[in-house]
C-alpha cells in the first residue's frame, strides 16, 4: 500500500477538512513572499507556474479535496504576487537621486515630535516645487519649530535632502523600502529658520488632539513613566528613552510599547466588561435588551476610536480587526478566539497592505496570537487552565504556570523572526512578561483610563499615582533583566532559506491536527540548523567605505574609526553578530596604522590576507600607493583610487561601493556579500552602477 497514494491523501485531508481554509493566507503570503526575492520580473515565470500548478489539478479526480487545494494554491499564490506588484506601482513616486541643498515651498501633511531626540519631524508636500520629490521628511531643531506648524500649512525652509537612506550592510534595515510604500521621496534637516508661508486652515485633526494628549500625559508623570504612559495612550514613542527603548527590547517587554493586540485587547474587553457588568444590574433593562449585543456595539466603537487615536498603524489596524472578529463571534455565540479568525485578519491585510509581510511587525504579531491559540487548543493545555473547583492558591499557580509556558512558546517562536531582523533576540522574556504583561492588562491601562477620565474634574492624580508605580515597576524590570547574563543573544544574518524552512515548518505545524503536523518539525530543526551554522563575515564594509568592522573568532570586532557614530557601530555589531563593544583597529593584532592608514593581515583556515585602508582624505603618492596595492589583497578607500592601485584580490573604492552598496565578505570562500545584490531590481533601490 502506497502512503502517498490518493486514497490516503483524501483521507487525511477529510480530517483535517476544518483546517483546509487556513491555507488561504499562506498561499497569498507565498505570492507576496515571491514578488519580494523576484521583484516584477517574476511575473510570467510565476503566472506559467500558476497555470502549471492549475493544469496539474485537472489530473486529479474531479470532487477530491486535493484538486480544490490546487487550485486555491494556483490563485492565492498569483493574487498575492499580484497584490504586491500592484501596491508597488500604485505607490511609484520620484526619489530624489543625490544630496539636494536649497530652499523650497512645502505644505504640512504631518508633525510628529520625538522628545527623547529633540526634535520634531515634518511631512511636507512639495507639489514639485524646486524639482523635488512630492511627499519629502524633514528634520527640525525645537528652535526651528513654531507652534503654528500645524496640518495644512505652508512653510518656506531651506533643507540638506538625499534620498531614503539604503541598507547599510547586507541584511540591515532598510529604510528606502519603507519610504517606497510611504511615498516619500527624499529626508534630511532644515538649515536655519523656517518661515509660516500660509497658516493653516484646516480645523484641528485628530493627530493635534494625540499631540496634545501625550503631552498632558507627560506631565502628570515622571519622565520615564511618562513617556511610556503617553505610548499607551496615544502610540507616541517619541519620548522614550534611547536607554528605556532598549532596556524594554532587550528584556523582551518591547510590545508593551508599540500599541497591538494588548492594547486593543485591554481596552476592548474593558469596555465589554464594564457595559455587561454594569447594564446587568438593571433587570428592566436586561430583560428588554439584548445586553451583549450593546455591550459588544460599545466595545467596537471603543476599539475603533482606540485605533484613530492612537494615529491607526498597521499593526493597530490588525488588531482593531481582530478584536471586531471577537466581538462579533461573541454576539453570534461562536468560539472566540480561533485560527480562522487569524486567517480572516491576515487575509484582509494582505490584500490592502500585502507590503506588510516582509516587516518585524506583521510576522511576531501574527505570529505570537497563532503561538497562544495553537498551544491552547492542546488537550494537556486545556486540562491545566480548566475552571475546577479548586483553592484558591491552586487557582493562582495554574494561572502563573498557564503564563509561564505561554510565554515561552511565544519566546521560542518569536526568537527566530527578532534574529532574522534585527540580529538579536532577548532570552528572558518569557520571565519578565509574566509580571509586565498583567501589570499593565490589569493595572496601569485600566487606571490611566479613569485618571484621564477624573483629569476632567480635575481629580486624577491618585489614579496616576497608581498609573506611575506600575510603570516604574515595569522599567526597573527592564533595566534589571536587560542587564543580566546571556539576557540577549546576537547572530549574524541566518540565510533566506534557513529562515523560509523555520516559517515553513511552523506553519505546517500550526495548521494541521493529525499526526502529520510534527513532519513541519523537519524543515523547522534543519533551518535552525542553518541559523546556528551561518558563519560570521570577517569583515564588514558601509556603502561609503568610510567604516569597517574586523571581526575576531572570540565575537570581538575592530573598527577603522573609533569615532563612528552610534547608528554605524550598531550596524556593524548586528552584521556580525555580537554584543561586545569594538575596540580600534589600531589595536589588533597583526595591524600597522598610520594617521591616514592601516594594514592588517588576518589568518583564516584556507591563507593569510593582507588588508589595506584608507581613513583620512589625505592625499597618498600614486607610487607609493600603486606599490602598496600591490602587496595585499584587499583595498578599502571612501574615495576612489586610481587604476594603478590593483590588489590580489578586492578593490573596495567608492567607485567599486558605488555599484555594490555595504559589503559582508567571507574571506576563508573568497565570497563578497552585497548590499546590491539582494536590492538590484527592486523599484526602491538606488541604481547601482
Amino acid at each position: 500500500m502506497r502512503i502517498w497514494s490518493h486514497e490516503n491523501i483524501e483521507s487525511w485531508l477529510e480530517k483535517e477538512r476544518e483546517r483546509l481554509p487556513l491555507l488561504i493566507p499562506v498561499a497569498l503570503g507565498s505570492g507576496v513572499a515571491l514578488w519580494e526575492i523576484g521583484w516584477n520580473g517574476w511575473l510570467l515565470p510565476l503566472l506559467a507556474g500558476c497555470l502549471l500548478l492549475a493544469l496539474l489539478a485537472l489530473l486529479v479526480p474531479a470532487g477530491s479535496r486535493l484538486r480544490v487545494i490546487l487550485v486555491l494554491a494556483a490563485a492565492g499564490i498569483a493574487l498575492g504576487y499580484l497584490a504586491i506588484a500592484a501596491k508597488s506601482k500604485f505607490v511609484e513616486h520620484d526619489t530624489l537621486e543625490r544630496i539636494w541643498i536649497g530652499s523650497f515651498y512645502g505644505r504640512i501633511t504631518k508633525v510628529e515630535h520625538l522628545a527623547a531626540r529633540d526634535r520634531y519631524r515634518l511631512l511636507l508636500e512639495t507639489d514639485g516645487h524646486a524639482g523635488l520629490p512630492n511627499r519629502v521628511r524633514v528634520n527640525l531643531s525645537p528652535e526651528q519649530y513654531r507652534g503654528s506648524f500645524s496640518p495644512g500649512a505652508i512653510v518656506l525652509l531651506r533643507a540638506r535632502l538625499m534620498p531614503p537612506a539604503a541598507p547599510t550592510l547586507p541584511g540591515g534595515y532598510d529604510f528606502s523600502r519603507r519610504a517606497w510604500f510611504a511615498q516619500i521621496g527624499a529626508t534630511g534637516t532644515a538649515l536655519g529658520e523656517v518661515k509660516l508661508h500660509v497658516r493653516s486652515r484646516a480645523p484641528p485633526l485628530l493627530a493635534e488632539y494625540r499631540q496634545s494628549l501625550a503631552a498632558h500625559v507627560r506631565g502628570q508623570l515622571s519622565a520615564g513613566p511618562g513617556s511610556i504612559a503617553a505610548a499607551l495612550a496615544t502610540g507616541d514613542t517619541g519620548a522614550i528613552s534611547d536607554e528605556d527603548a532598549t532596556a524594554m527590547r532587550e528584556s523582551g517587554m518591547a510590545h508593551l510599547l508599540a500599541i497591538s493586540g494588548l492594547h486593543v485587547t485591554a481596552i476592548v474587553g474593558g469596555i465589554f466588561l464594564f457595559f455587561s457588568r454594569t447594564l446587568s444590574l438593571f433587570p428592566w433593562f436586561a430583560l428588554r435588551f439584548p445586553i451583549p449585543i450593546i455591550a459588544a456595539s460599545i466595545a467596537a466603537l471603543g476599539a475603533i476610536g482606540y485605533t484613530l487615536l492612537t494615529g491607526a498603524e498597521v499593526p493597530t489596524i490588525r488588531s482593531c480587526i481582530a478584536a471586531l472578529l471577537v466581538l462579533t463571534a461573541l454576539v453570534m455565540g461562536r468560539e472566540p478566539l480561533s485560527l480562522r479568525m487569524v486567517a480572516a485578519g491576515a487575509v484582509f491585510v494582505l490584500l490592502i497592505w500585502p507590503e506588510t509581510l516582509a516587516g518585524p511587525s506583521f510576522q511576531l504579531s501574527f505570529a505570537a496570537v497563532t503561538t497562544i491559540i495553537v498551544l491552547h487548543e492542546q488537550p494537556a493545555m486545556r486540562r491545566l487552565i480548566a475552571v475546577q473547583e479548586k483553592k484558591i492558591p491552586d487557582k493562582i499557580l495554574r494561572g502563573l504556570l498557564s503564563l509561564l509556558l505561554t510565554g515561552l512558546a511565544i519566546e521560542l517562536v518569536l526568537a527566530p523572526i527578532a534574529l532574522w531582523h534585527f540580529h538579536k533576540a532577548g532570552l528572558y522574556g518569557a520571565l519578565a512578561n509574566m509580571v509586565a504583561i498583567p501589570l499593565t492588562t490589569f493595572i496601569v491601562m485600566p487606571f490611566e483610563a479613569l485618571a484621564l477620565l477624573f483629569d476632567m474634574v480635575g481629580l486624577g492624580a491618585p489614579f496616576w499615582w497608581v498609573v506611575g508605580q506600575g510603570l516604574d515597576i515595569i522599567l526597573r524590570l527592564a533595566h534589571g533583566v536587560s542587564s543580566l547574563p546571556g539576557a540577549v543573544t546576537m547572530r549574524p544574518e541566518m540565510p533566506p532559506a534557513a529562515f523560509a524552512a523555520m516559517v515553513f515548518g511552523a506553519l505546517f505545524f500550526a495548521i494541521f491536527r493529525s499526526r502529520v503536523r510534527w513532519l513541519g518539525m523537519l524543515p523547522a530543526a534543519a533551518g535552525v540548523t542553518a541559523m546556528v551554522m551561518a558563519p560570521v563575515p570577517d569583515m564588514l564594509v558601509t556603502g561609503d567605505g568610510k567604516h569597517i568592522a574586523l571581526t575576531g573568532p572570540d565575537g570581538k570586532i575592530a573598527l577603522l574609526r573609533s569615532g563612528a557614530g552610534d547608528y554605524v557601530r550598531d550596524a556593524l555589531m548586528e552584521g556580525a553578530g555580537t554584543a561586545r563593544e569594538p575596540v580600534a583597529i589600531d589595536d589588533w593584532p597583526g595591524a600597522e596604522c598610520s594617521p591616514d592608514a592601516c594594514i592588517v593581515r588576518i589568518r583564516t583556515d584556507a591563507r593569510l590576507h593582507d588588508i589595506l585602508a584608507t581613513r583620512t582624505a589625505n592625499l597618498i603618492p600614486s607610487m607609493q600607493l600603486a606599490a602598496a596595492c600591490k602587496r595585499v589583497d584587499i583595498v578599502v578607500s571612501d574615495r576612489s583610487l586610481p587604476f594603478s592601485c590593483k590588489p590580489r584580490w578586492l578593490k573596495l573604492d567608492r567607485r567599486r561601493l558605488k555599484q555594490t552598496g555595504g559589503t559582508a565578505l567571507y574571506l576563508a570562500q573568497r565570497r563578497v556579500d552585497s548590499v546590491s545584490d539582494r536590492a538590484s531590481g527592486a523599484p526602491w533601490a538606488p541604481d547601482y552602477q
